[in-house]
């Protein structure tokens, strides 16, 4: 299928496993198909099936393996904006992921930047970002041997309708009481630096490696723009934030790789090529390159963000 047009489809989410997670993820999802605390819901990953469309049953590796330009343009090889919701039901570990300089030097394609939209979050609720004014790799490593790493940390209070920009090499923690949309390069290297006593594999001396002191972290002011809200713009990727009332329709130019996430309600996205595709909440529909642009109609009114990668 290489080569030929491919329309607009939907993913299902790819529910994770972990133990920061939650058991029910309501009123997100009804069902997760595990008894496990699910912490993650990968929309766009590699294993997320195809739900509508000549591709149904095939994962989003597989589409890209068969239908690469159609998805992508001629020069993509990998989808690449890793998007998730993250379910926190306690402090994930403290941790860090590198750059694309240090995970190629690894033999890894790219880094790993990220950023956090917050979709929900309970009074009080804090993120971890970034290291205070002082520390140095003798302190974190010393704090990380006798418990106390939090002490270096620098805590952020969050609210719904924040974005965090998370740098690559920036030592952070997610807390409980918050759901999270996170956009990152298609990358899955983390390096655990504290995990609060869990039984889990830590990674400190590729931390302490690939951290840095000082980052760009940050939180970042949302931007109006022609009818939709600029979340952030940055290298890797921009989010953009649609807010459709009762019969409302937004255009959106295509011939990037990118994906809509359905955030409330229910809308239609129609394009040149192939069925109308709805978009769901908690749901990614992506928009394959050869699509071009795409028409998100909305009845009874409903909120989604663009993620999108930059163009080459």
């Amino acid at each position: 299928m290489d080569g030929k047009e491919l329309g607009p489809f939907r993913l299902a989410p790819w529910f994770s496993v972990r133990p920061w997670g939650r058991l029910d993820l309501r009123p997100w999802y009804e069902s997760t198909g595990t008894t496990e605390p699910v912490g993650e819901a990968w929309l766009t990953g590699p294993q997320s099936v195809v739900e509508t469309g000549a591709m149904a049953g095939e994962t989003l590796a597989q589409v890209t393996a068969e239908a690469g330009e159609a998805l992508l343009g001629a020069d993509g090889a990998e989808f690449p904006l890793l998007v998730k919701l993250l379910f926190p039901n306690d402090k994930l570990s403290v941790q860090v992921h590198p750059d694309d300089a240090q995970a190629q030097a690894m033999g890894q394609p790219r880094g790993k930047t990220e950023c956090w939209y917050v979709l929900e979050a309970e009074p009080g609720a804090t993120i971890m970002l970034g290291l205070k004014q002082g520390a140095t790799a003798e302190k974190v490593r010393a704090a990380i041997g006798d418990g106390t790493l939090e002490e270096l940390m620098e805590f952020v209070p969050v609210s719904a309708g924040d974005m965090v920009f998370v740098d690559a090499g920036t030592v952070h923690a997610i807390g409980p009481g918050v759901v999270l949309l996170e956009t990152q390069q298609t990358c899955d290297i983390t390096f655990r630096m504290y995990d609060y006593g869990r039984p889990r594999e830590l990674h400190v001396e590729q931390a302490l490696r690939v951290m840095k002191m000082q980052t760009n972290a940050r939180k970042v002011k949302p931007k109006r723009i022609d009818g939709r809200t600029r979340l952030i713009e940055e290298r890797y990727f921009t989010v953009d934030r649609y807010d459709l009332p009762a019969n409302g329709e937004a255009a959106i130019p295509g011939r990037k790789p990118m994906c809509l996430v359905g955030l409330k309600g229910t809308a239609q996205v129609e394009s040149a090529i192939g069925e109308a595709v709805e978009l769901l909440p908690g749901h990614a529909v992506v928009v394959p390159v050869s699509a071009g642009r795409v028409s998100v109609r909305s009845e009874p009114g409903a909120a989604f963000v663009r993620c999108f990668a930059p163009a080459g």
